[in-house]
């Protein structure tokens, strides 16, 4: 068994037995996905209200599908789904700076509460690497979310993003890469003051 399978097995398990008619499982799901589906939804809409009302009309059509698809990841389908429910609803609403694709919408910020991980030796570090980020390209943004703030494998970067294997790997290798350029022209001109 590879590791992606081994990685989502007890949420696979949940998500059978949701198929099969199981609500306790959909709550689970519920209650085992909100925050992350809040949070990357918060990229997209800071609206709570929409988007509270956008996770839970995910599951309502979730329940009263009469075939949900089976999924190796469940984290990535319902990400995904959130991305585009939560697009159709604010194309509805008349969002006037909406496009169709999230690599278009300029909300897409990473944030500290983001990016707060425990090995950091100074805040000043991390905001430098958040400023970082946020001059990177909006799909640049997206995929380092998913890559290294929900922990996502390539294969379910690529069916979120709608792109295939090879483009995400080497769309993370390009951010990566611009991050790093950015962060050495900081460090060198630090560097060249001092």
């Amino acid at each position: 068994m590879d590791k992606v399978h081994m990685k989502h097995q007890p949420d696979i398990q949940y998500w059978q037995n949701f198929i099969q008619g199981d609500r306790e499982a959909l709550g689970w799901l519920f209650r085992e996905y909100y925050p992350d589906l809040y949070r990357y939804g918060h990229k997209i809409c800071q609206d709570t209200a929409i988007l509270e009302d956008c996770i839970q009309e995910l599951f309502i059509e979730l329940w009263q599908s009469k075939n949900p698809p089976p999924t190796i990841s469940v984290k990535a389908y319902l990400l995904k789904a959130m991305k585009y429910k939560l697009l159709k609803i604010l194309r509805k609403k008349g969002n006037t700076q909406l496009h169709s694709e999230i690599s278009d919408h300029s909300a897409f910020e990473i944030s500290y509460e983001d990016f707060i991980i425990g090995k950091q030796e100074s805040e000043e570090k991390t905001g430098k690497v958040v400023q970082a980020l946020n001059q990177l390209t909006n799909r640049q943004k997206e995929i380092v979310y998913l890559k290294f703030y929900q922990n996502l494998g390539y294969e379910e970067i690529s069916e979120i993003m709608n792109i295939n294997y090879q483009v995400a790997r080497n769309l993370l290798y390009q951010a990566v890469k611009a991050m790093k350029k950015i962060l050495l022209r900081h460090y060198s001109l630090l560097a060249f003051l001092l």
